[in-house]
């Protein structure tokens, strides 16, 4: 693997980000260590009762020290408002504005992906041009989302971000100087490696078992009998056509897409169906599964498992796993990574198929095995390792101390929201790629559209009821403790 590739694509980019974000800011809150041991030994000193001293040593927390109100500072969002939006940036009564926070945080992160964008091959000034308006459209977002009667509905900032960028991509359209910072995943897999410092791997094993279920034996079933289906009911002419979409639909969207289609040599218009139907039927969805969930009065790990194995997209299933719950979307994102596995095995298992089978009369050559190496997604590997690191820091040290440096310092004083404002920026790119001119060009009344629909109606069921069977009838004390 040439050196350049490990540094100048977008999944190892991700990881690459994402790490040097979570080494700074961890290295800025440990640099508080000192003060929060002797503010603990203080209150243990003052010899109060087990139960005083607990909560006592739970007020003790980084993010509260002058280093960690700066860094809480810099990834502020704006804030609830009623009537005037104004608010949500400048407080009257006190004169404080989180205008100049926001600059310096747009500042960080157009630096930062912008190198990126560049050792991708492409112009970092055109790149900081793209991302200033980009960040601009997610601080209107943020502030949109933040109306207090709107967000008592449950229309948060993600909504607003997709919302707003498909009414500018269907209207006046996105101009060319826009479009470079435009890159759904990009934001959405660094943001996901450093979702990983949130997810410690005691939580990911506790998920894992059943999440397994529900992504790793769900997934192939409604990939297999949804192809069975296009074959031997609808008919459809093109195999490659049908691979394609299926791999689309029950995996994870595009990414599977475009490394099925690779598999089966299919036909550029092929892929740009797939991907077309996948990017409509995932906003409905999107929307629609939240809503039923809310309606129902779901409970956040069924809908978390529900939502992550049957949402094609990681941005969607952050989007609509935000939309219910942070329990949900935990939940969700993690099942979303287990089935992301997936990806380099079923592109391989397609490819060798395709040359036994399908194309065996064609002369093809046998598929290598380091196709599966190839397919698997990099940034993955980014969160994973994000994880195990903060579980081996975590259980390293003693639990007040770990508590008050990385729960309440490293994470809620920083990664939730930082990860936010990427989710954000992704949602916003989410929104101007969608033009539905363009996808009525190719998506047209027939098999295909029937294809997806049952086959995601399969999906959609097999998957709430595996999820429903694993997490409460077969391992309800691991429910119970997520």
């Amino acid at each position: 693997m040439k050196i350049r590739k490990i540094f100048a694509s977008e999944d190892y980019l991700a990881v690459w980000i994402g790490f040097f974000i979570l080494i700074v800011v961890s290295l800025l809150h440990f640099s508080n260590l000192d003060t929060i041991k002797e503010q603990q030994q203080v209150i243990i000193e003052k010899q109060l009762s087990v139960d005083e001293t607990k909560i006592e040593l739970a007020k003790v927390k980084s993010m509260n020290t002058p280093m960690g109100q700066n860094i809480k500072a810099l990834v502020g969002k704006p804030k609830k408002w009623d009537v005037n939006p104004v608010e949500s940036v400048y407080n009257e009564k006190s004169g404080i504005s989180i205008l100049f926070n926001l600059a310096k945080l747009m500042v960080a992160l157009g630096l930062l992906f912008g190198f990126g964008y560049k050792l991708m091959g492409g112009s970092f000034s055109k790149f900081i041009i793209s991302f200033i308006a980009l960040f601009g459209i997610g601080v209107v977002a943020f502030i949109l989302g933040n109306q207090i009667e709107v967000a008592y509905l449950g229309i948060n900032y993600a909504l607003w971000a997709i919302v707003i960028g498909i009414i500018i991509s269907n209207t006046v359209g996105v101009p060319e100087w826009m479009k470079p910072a435009v890159s759904s995943e990009y934001y959405i897999k660094t943001g996901l490696v450093i979702l990983g410092a949130e997810i410690l791997m005691s939580k990911i094993l506790a998920i894992g078992i059943p999440g397994i279920f529900v992504a790793w034996v769900v997934t192939p079933i409604v990939l297999v009998v949804t192809y069975i289906f296009g074959q031997k009911v609808l008919k459809l002419k093109s195999k490659s056509l049908n691979m394609t979409i299926c791999a689309d639909m029950s995996v994870c969207g595009v990414s599977a897409a475009i490394a099925t289609a690779s598999a089966t040599n299919a036909k550029k218009e092929e892929l740009t169906i797939a991907i077309a139907l996948s990017m409509v039927f995932t906003v409905v969805m999107m929307v629609v599964m939240p809503m039923l969930i809310k309606f129902f009065d779901m409970p956040e790990v069924l809908a978390g498992a529900w939502i992550g194995g049957t949402l094609d997209s990681t941005g969607a299933v952050v989007a609509a796993g935000k939309f219910v719950g942070d329990t949900a979307l935990d939940v969700a994102a993690t099942i979303k990574m287990i089935q992301n596995v997936l990806i380099g095995v079923i592109a391989f298992f397609v490819a060798l198929y395709w040359t036994v089978k399908v194309e065996r009369k064609k002369g093809a050559p046998r598929p290598n095995p380091i196709e599966i190496w190839n397919r698997f997604p990099k940034f993955l590997l980014g969160f994973i390792g994000s994880s195990i690191i903060f579980s081996i820091i975590y259980s390293s040290m003693d639990s007040t101390l770990s508590s008050s440096i990385i729960d309440n310092g490293i994470i809620k004083g920083f990664t939730k929201d930082v990860k936010d404002w990427l989710f954000c920026l992704a949602f916003v790119s989410i929104g101007l790629s969608i033009n539905f001119k363009e996808f009525r060009k190719h998506i047209q009344p027939g098999k295909h559209i029937t294809l997806y629909c049952c086959g995601q109606l399969f999906n959609i069921l097999l998957t709430l009821g595996m999820a429903y069977l694993m997490f409460y009838v077969v391992f309800p004390e691991i429910t119970a403790k997520i």
